[in-house]
């Protein structure tokens, strides 16, 4: 599968797929279809317009479109995203509000690497910066990164993740979402053994992999039954000639999507005939529900191959995170380092990507972290998108988090930053 060609075999066809949807909307929209008195050519045209939508969001970046956020004066501050920090594979960015004194809650947001945008926590961010100054890690899409630019894997993104927290400063607060939790943790006891000072005042992970084996799910599964080589020959291409990154070998984005489709393929396909039907009535808006969700949903980029292979065998298959045995550059990374970090875990009942079990492990990894300065929550009825952007978050998981930082915040102290890039 390293071949140039099945990537661009799988381009072609969703491009094709894209325009078959044009053709169709464009088709079913002239005026004479009109006077056909019978509904298929509005049927035709909603299929086209669902379609093209569809399969042209798969190559866009979405925006983040925070515009505004009302302060305690009651009225609208302006939003901008600011760049802070910038590297090949990613940047660490702030969302600032111009107009409003600064916040004393300081939130990096560690966004996920597992196909999809920093965007997808946009309903995070929205919610947290009402309170907060808000930072989030921006990761690029491979397709983009030149093969010059080099590799990026486990040990780079942990790298990635201590340079930010060391331009931020040691009042940060740290909140890692899904994937990242291992590596933030990993950063974390990083500076706890080389720059103590730098580390953060509070860890919160939220629905990570931890201890993948502490509950089964479809993901770990997966990742058991399979071998490296088997995984590296299914599902790693090479990026095609329409990309700068052209012959960097990557995870694509396409198939990743396709894995989650797959998941739960009848309700996504329930989801798109009934918003077929409902734009053929009149009854779909550009920015109703299905779009809105399918917009971020559909959004995939490309990981590179080395930090997917090295997430699923030293995270999934070896484990070393859960065995305190992870490495970064040659050198041991003790999780029991972390002594003057509080940590929290959040997971969700109903969570079927990274269950309960799998994130609160983290609490027993930290032997050397008094008790006092850890803490937990598990979410009754929540899923794994609920526990960081759904109802779940916005009423009872946000609250506590906020909480759990304000009790652990310490004074804002010099500390060194990073010189910006």
């Amino acid at each position: 599968m390293k071949y140039m060609a099945t990537y661009d075999v799988m381009e072609s066809l969703r491009n094709t797929n894209q325009w078959l949807g044009a053709s169709a909307l464009a088709f079913g929209s002239y005026p004479a279809m009109g006077m056909v008195p019978n509904p298929f050519f509005q049927l035709v045209a909603a299929w086209g317009e669902v379609t093209e939508r569809t399969f042209a969001r798969m190559v866009a970046k979405p925006d983040w479109n925070i515009n505004t956020v009302v302060a305690e004066d009651g009225r609208d501050h302006v939003v901008s995203v600011e760049k802070l920090v910038e590297r090949p594979f990613g940047d660490l960015i702030q969302f600032r509000v111009h107009g409003r004194p600064p916040k004393a809650r300081r939130v990096l947001l560690v966004a996920p690497m597992s196909g999809h945008y920093a965007t997808l926590l946009r309903s995070t961010v929205a919610s947290l910066l009402p309170d907060c100054e808000v930072f989030i890690t921006d990761w690029h899409n491979a397709r983009d990164i030149p093969v010059s630019c080099g590799k990026f894997d486990i040990e780079d993104y942990t790298l990635y993740l201590v340079d930010f927290m060391k331009h931020l400063g040691s009042d940060i607060h740290v909140i890692a979402v899904c994937q990242p939790a291992p590596l933030a943790l990993a950063a974390t006891a990083h500076l706890a053994g080389e720059s103590p000072e730098a580390q953060p005042s509070t860890l919160t992970l939220i629905g990570g992999p931890i201890d993948p084996d502490a509950a089964a799910t479809d993901v770990t599964d997966f990742g058991s039954r399979i071998t490296m080589g088997q995984l590296e020959q299914i599902a790693i291409q090479r990026v095609g000639f329409k990309y700068a990154g052209v012959g960097r070998l990557v995870y694509p984005g396409l198939l990743q999507l396709a894995s989650f489709m797959s998941m739960n393929s009848e309700r996504h396909s329930r989801a798109f005939s009934e918003q077929i039907l409902r734009v053929a009535k009149g009854e779909a808006g550009d920015h109703d529900k299905h779009n809105r969700f399918y917009d971020e949903y559909l959004a995939v980029m490309d990981m590179t191959a080395e930090f997917y292979l090295s997430t699923v065998e030293r995270v999934f298959k070896t484990r070393e995170i859960a065995r305190n045995d992870f490495s970064v550059a040659g050198r041991k990374v003790d999780i029991g380092a972390i002594t003057d970090v509080a940590v929290k875990t959040v997971e969700g009942a109903n969570d079927d990507i990274s269950a309960p079990g799998q994130c609160i492990a983290a609490l027993d990894l930290l032997t050397g972290l008094p008790e006092a300065k850890k803490a937990s929550h598990l979410e009754p009825g929540a899923g794994h998108y609920g526990i960081f952007a759904g109802k779940s978050w916005r009423n009872n998981i946000r609250p506590l988090v906020l909480e759990f930082i304000d009790a652990n915040a310490r004074s804002r102290r010099a500390s060194p930053r990073l010189k910006t890039v």
